[in-house]
């Protein structure tokens, strides 16, 4: 079964391949993503890689937590479940007179 890491502190110049390549050299990688800034489109500084294994992601992280990514001490561990997303209403509103 596959297990999903979080990696954060990743310089801004890290790619989607550069990180799969990092992690690629303990253990098969199913997919490794930078996540980007949606109006920028620059990196924000973490992602997410997900190992073939979870011994795959025993290794990464006993082995990658505190090592050197493009110049920048990265932080591994296991990702989080994402959170439900709150209802928030919709509709447009805007201001209006009274």
């Amino acid at each position: 079964m596959n297990k999903k890491l979080y990696v954060g502190n990743l310089s801004y110049d890290t790619t989607d391949s550069s990180l799969e390549s990092c992690f690629a050299a303990v253990g098969t990688v199913e997919e490794a993503v930078v996540v980007q800034d949606r109006e920028t489109g620059r990196s924000r500084g973490f992602g997410f890689v997900t190992m073939a294994t979870e011994q795959d992601a025993t290794n990464a992280v006993q082995r990658l937590d505190g090592a050197s990514l493009d110049n920048r001490t990265i932080k591994v561990n296991e990702a989080n479940p994402p959170r439900p997303r709150e209802e928030r209403g919709g509709g447009g509103g805007g201001s209006r007179r009274w």
